[in-house]
């Protein structure tokens, strides 16, 4: 297996990024979130119209992950801050990072956090924060050595009509 290549996402992409996005959504997902309403979050907001809205908007950033033959297998979302917290100007949110499983551990996490944390500084950000899912000890432990801390705030996140509680991490940039 051939390394990967990482590059920014453009409008072209946003079906390769909603099938991709769907993908890593189920697989991490799929073992604590009901089904039905699980299916129709995907929909939602897995859907080449979402990623197509956030590829047009200039305030927001993409990353795509592909194989040397093109197949998508992860990618990363920046967007402004829309969280239940208070957030300054200099603030920026990852808003997704995702990998398949069968390429996650080589890296290529580290290597699109790099990435989205090296644009936001471009951006004159201070502060990238995120959401972490409560059950998610392995993205906890991700997060914590690559520099997040739990600022103490927590998001509820809805799959349907069923939540789901989000930590909302941060990282100091400057």
């Amino acid at each position: 297996m051939s390394d990967p290549i990482l590059r920014r996402a453009g409008p072209a992409d946003a079906a390769r990024l909603a099938l991709v996005g769907a993908a890593t959504f189920l697989q991490s997902f799929a073992h604590d979130h009901p089904g039905d309403a699980l299916v129709a979050h995907v929909d939602a907001y897995h859907s080449p119209a979402w990623y197509a809205r956030i590829l047009a908007d200039p305030a927001c950033a993409t990353w795509i992950l592909e194989t040397e033959l093109g197949a998508p297998v992860g990618y990363a979302v920046m967007t402004p801050p829309d969280l239940d917290c208070e957030t300054g100007a200099g603030d920026l949110e990852l808003k997704r990072i995702y990998l398949l499983s069968g390429w996650q551990s080589g890296g290529w996490g580290v290597r699109m956090l790099a990435a989205v944390e090296a644009e936001a500084q471009a951006r004159g950000a201070q502060r990238l924060l995120l959401c972490v899912y409560s059950n998610n000890q392995g993205a906890q432990r991700f997060y914590a050595r690559h520099g997040y801390d739990d600022v103490g705030c927590h998001q509820t996140f809805m799959v349907g009509a069923v939540p789901f509680e989000d930590f909302i991490w941060a990282k100091q940039l400057v």
